[in-house]
C-alpha cells in the first residue's frame, strides 16, 4: 500500500495508538512491533480514550482511523472494506437477536474524509448496510462500476446511484459535497482486481459456514469479524487473503490519485 501511494506522488501515513499516543504516521520500527501482534489491542473510535489513558498499543479500525486522521487534517484514506450491519448468526435465539452494527458507519457520517474501499466486508448483511449508508446521508461513488462491490467479489446485486470513471471525477464530487458543509465522508468504492476477484456464490457459502461455526463457538460482538474472516480464508483455501492484499494495494493507489487531484485544487 505504501509503495502504491508513493508511486503516485502522495504521502502514506498509517494510523495507530502507539504507547498511548494517537498517531498518524507510524514509524517503521513501530510498525514492525505492531506486526508481531504482541499486546496490540483492536481499537475502535470509542476505545481511543481508554487506549491513550492506559498507554496501550492499538491497531485502529476504520472508525478509529477516521477519528484520528480527520482530526489531524488528512483528507483521504484507503482501507480494504468498511464494517456495517452484521448478518444474524444461524440458530441465534430470539431473545438474543440484537443486530451488531459497526461503529464505522457512524464515524463515516461525521468525519468528513474521502474513504476508498472495496465496499463492505462480504461477511456482512450488504443490503442492510447499504440502507444504513443511505439513512446516514453518506454518499457512495462507484469507480468504474455501477454495483456496490462485495469486498472479495465484484457483485452484490446492489445498484449504485453515482458512478465516476476517474480520480478527477471523484475529486469533483467530493469537493462539491464538502463545499455544502456536509459532515459525512464520501465513500468511494471499486471492485477488487478482476484477476483475483472471487465468485460471489463461493464467498457466500464460505461465510454461511463460518457464521455457523462462530455461533457454535460462542463468538460475539467485536470478535465476530476477525473470527469469520479467518474461517472464510480457510474455507476458500487461502484465496481470500490473496484477494485482500490485491484490493488493498489497488485501493491505496486510487486514494493517492484522488489525494493528488484534491491537493492540486487547493
Amino acid at each position: 500500500m505504501v509503495a502504491a501511494i508513493e508511486a503516485v506522488g502522495a504521502i502514506a501515513a498509517m494510523t495507530a495508538v502507539v504507547c498511548g499516543t494517537a498517531t498518524l504516521g507510524v514509524e517503521p520500527s513501530e510498525l514492525e512491533r505492531f506486526l508481531r501482534q504482541q499486546n496490540v489491542r483492536k481499537v475502535s473510535a470509542r476505545d481511543l480514550g481508554a487506549a491513550i489513558a492506559t498507554r496501550a498499543d492499538g491497531a485502529t479500525t476504520v472508525a478509529a482511523t477516521l477519528a484520528i486522521a480527520s482530526r489531524a487534517g488528512a483528507r483521504v484514506m484507503a482501507t480494504g472494506g468498511i464494517g456495517g450491519v452484521h448478518r444474524e448468526l444461524p440458530g441465534t435465539p430470539a431473545e438474543r437477536l440484537v443486530r451488531d452494527e459497526s461503529a464505522d458507519l457512524l464515524e463515516l457520517a461525521c468525519s468528513g474524509m474521502v474513504v476508498v474501499c472495496a465496499g463492505a466486508k462480504s461477511i456482512l448483511d450488504l443490503p442492510a448496510t447499504w440502507e444504513r449508508l443511505d439513512t446516514l446521508g453518506i454518499p457512495v461513488v462507484g469507480v468504474g462500476t455501477d454495483e456496490f462491490p462485495a469486498f472479495f467479489s465484484s457483485s452484490s446485486g446492489i445498484r449504485l446511484t453515482t458512478r465516476a470513471d476517474s480520480p478527477p471525477e471523484v475529486a469533483a464530487i467530493a469537493a462539491a459535497h464538502f463545499a455544502l458543509g456536509r459532515p459525512q465522508s464520501v465513500l468511494v468504492v471499486q471492485p477488487p482486481p478482476a484477476n483475483v476477484a472471487l465468485d460471489a456464490g463461493t464467498v457466500d457459502r464460505a461465510v454461511v459456514t463460518a457464521l455457523g461455526r462462530a455461533e457454535a463457538d460462542g463468538v460475539r460482538g467485536a470478535e465476530v469479524t476477525p473470527y469469520v474472516l479467518a474461517a472464510v480464508a480457510r474455507e476458500t483455501g487461502g484465496r481470500t487473503l490473496e484477494t485482500n492484499l490485491s484490493l488493498l494495494e489497488a485501493n491505496a493507489r486510487l486514494a493517492a490519485q484522488i489525494a493528488v487531484t484534491l491537493s492540486a485544487q487547493v
